[in-house]
């Protein structure tokens, strides 16, 4: 992996922003600062490298075009893999200070439900990751995918393509997940069928023998699953070595590329996720992107998918919004939001309320891959 671009600064590994302190950062009014709040460790750090990464390379795309209002950008790096507190305490004291004039990144929601009310009415924040639907947080907008748009129609699909009738929901326990999963109920009963059970486990989880006994038991023949990175991982692991891969299928909403190299070929048989980007979509825009992130960070950079793309499009739907405005005041920033555009790996994309409206796909795993197997609607309604 190359070497971080000058005006990309960091604390040492394991050091917070607070004990870093001047020496690192400083505020410079001649440089739009965006704090990148993504997870360094935890289920979710295997993805969090190439979320850098598409950050990364969004920034210096966005520079060579002259910036944000004559400005230059600069990327300030916060772990969104600690504690929701930790993580607001940290964005709100960069904020406070002025070191940052905006905030995006891929976290989970309860980092988001942290944050955005320290933060939001300060700067625009841009939040990339999936999540449960809902925020109308002013000052807050989304690249995100919702259930609505998202698992609603792949569930539908796989009931009439597939034959599932019967869900077993398996989720972390937290906000995503417990909202999600309330959903389904409701499309598992639209589309047909019915959820015969959930269980939710603690995030970094290693034992699944309780939940895998429990979809053995209710007679399920698919499997939602609203787990996180790693935990994802090790479930897909168990979950073929129980045999129960046989009989149920899987459905994520969250599951990228790293994802699936991790829990190996052998472990992602009927495999199907639902995201609005894949890295194997055939566009010219998504082969643009491709090649720009394999010539900066080589052939070794960690594997592109939905997760770290959507870092990309965080720094780009910032810039945009921005610069529209024509300030970096986050009610002036509202006030436009509605009408700003964006280009990205998946096109030109536009805000609806707060959220982007985007195209949402659905993919079943092949080996350490991803195949598209259909796109599921127009633009989806957040």
């Amino acid at each position: 992996m190359s070497a971080p671009a000058p005006g990309y600064g960091r604390p040492q590994a394991g050091e917070s922003i607070a004990a870093a302190g001047a020496s690192w950062l400083t505020v410079d009014r001649g440089v739009v600062s965006i704090a990148l709040v993504y997870p360094m460790r935890g289920p979710a750090g295997m993805f969090g490298p190439s979320c850098e990464l598409c950050a990364q390379l969004a920034v210096e795309e966005l520079n060579r075009r002259g910036g944000v209002l004559g400005r230059e950008l600069r990327l300030v790096p916060v772990d969104g893999g600690a504690s929701p507190e930790e993580v607001a305490s940290e964005v709100e004291a960069l904020v406070a200070v002025g070191a940052v004039q905006g905030v995006t990144g891929w976290h989970i929601s309860s980092v988001r439900q942290a944050v955005a009310p320290r933060v939001a009415h300060r700067v625009p924040y841009v939040y990339t990751a999936l999540y449960e639907g809902g925020e109308r947080t002013e000052g807050v907008f989304m690249t995100s995918e919702t259930p609505q748009a998202q698992l609603w129609p792949a569930m539908r699909v796989l009931a009439g393509e597939e034959g599932v009738r019967r869900w077993f929901v398996v989720g972390n326990d937290y906000v995503w997940p417990r909202r999600t999963a309330r959903t389904a109920y409701r499309y598992a009963l639209r589309s047909g069928g019915r959820v015969v059970g959930q269980h939710f486990l603690p995030l970094e989880t290693y034992d699944y023998v309780e939940v895998l006994r429990r979809i053995e038991r209710s007679d399920a023949d698919g499997v939602l699953m609203l787990l996180v990175g790693a935990d994802a991982v090790r479930f897909n692991r168990a979950f073929v070595r129980s045999g129960l891969d046989q009989r149920c299928l899987r459905l994520s909403t969250l599951m990228d590329e790293n994802m699936l190299l991790a829990s190996g070929a052998t472990n992602t048989r009927r495999l199907f996720s639902t995201a609005g980007f894949f890295a194997g979509l055939i566009t010219q825009e998504n082969l643009d992107f491709h090649g720009m992130f394999a010539r900066r960070f080589g052939l070794e950079a960690p594997p592109l998918g939905s997760l770290g793309e959507s870092c990309y499009e965080g720094v780009m739907l910032l810039a945009a919004l921005i610069a529209k405005a024509g300030t970096l005041d986050v009610r002036a920033v509202e006030a436009s939001a509605d009408v700003v555009s964006y280009d990205g790996p998946r096109g030109e994309l536009r805000l609806r309320r707060r959220h982007v409206r985007q195209r949402i796909y659905l993919a079943e795993a092949d080996g350490l891959d991803f195949t598209v197997l259909a796109e599921l609607g127009p633009p989806g309604r957040a």
